[in-house]
């Protein structure tokens, strides 16, 4: 079984509550997991969220939208994922952040399928990045979750669940889903007011029309209007993991 899951929490701290801001009538977490439901390769997908009170609002938008949530610790985000997978013995488990509302399911599946051809113990997209920040998807087997789970101690690697990978790559054999040309310098993360007002327009303009555009339509897009890339362009990837990393080592 391949298991979907999507870590999503309201206490952002440069946009909060972006995950349930409204994105063409439905908060953006719901125009995201429209998304990935398109995926064919994915068996199941589920939400993992916090249990603090002020994320009971994603529990109760995904009972809405009749999709299995697990809430856990707020910040042992690898604790929370080990413990939204036991309930399903996944073979293995895909992970995704609910900052990504215009996730392709079509690269999720590529993805996918290069892992379990590989038969890689994780595999990602973006561990050298050639794809927009915002289309991040990484792989692991169940075996692989379970290692980080016992082997991963410092505040860095809980909170980003997959960092020990990064650290002790030797340990692993690693998959890296690659596109030419590199798009890795286009932001479609929504992390920023810019990087919403990108995202929403991208929306306005495709999804009328076209519910399920592609990352082809959005390029597109940006062709005929080139302004709409230049939105955002302020801010580096992986803001939270270099804020992480500064607050652990003191800087």
């Amino acid at each position: 079984m391949i298991l979907g899951i999507l870590q999503a929490r309201t206490s952002s701290s440069r946009l909060p509550h972006k995950v349930l801001k409204a994105l063409l009538g439905e908060p953006m977490l719901a125009r995201q997991i429209e998304r990935l439901q398109q995926s064919k390769l994915l068996d199941k997908l589920l939400v993992a969220t916090s249990d603090k009170p002020e994320d009971r609002a994603i529990a109760e938008l995904c009972e809405r939208l009749h999709v299995p949530c697990f809430c856990g610790p707020l910040d042992d985000v690898l604790l929370r994922f080990y413990l939204a997978a036991q309930p399903y013995s996944p073979t293995h488990v895909v992970r995704l952040t609910g900052d990504c509302p215009l996730a392709d399911p079509m690269v999720i599946d590529e993805l996918i399928a290069l892992h379990l051809s590989g038969k890689f113990d994780y595999s990602s997209n973006c561990g050298n990045p050639s794809y927009p920040d915002g289309l991040d998807a990484e792989i692991m087997s169940g075996a692989t979750l379970a290692t980080l789970q016992e082997k991963a101690t410092t505040q860095t690697e809980r909170e980003h669940v997959t960092y020990y990978v990064r650290c002790h790559s030797e340990q692993f054999s690693i998959g890296e889903l690659q596109r030419s040309p590199s798009l890795a310098h286009l932001r479609w993360t929504v992390d920023e007011p810019a990087d919403f007002e990108l995202v929403e327009r991208i929306y306005q303009a495709l999804y009328p029309t076209n519910p399920t555009f592609t990352t082809d339509d959005i390029l597109d897009l940006l062709a005929q209007q080139p302004e709409l890339a230049t939105l955002n362009t302020r801010h580096q990837r992986n803001e939270g993991l270099a804020d992480s990393l500064a607050k652990e080592n003191h800087i």
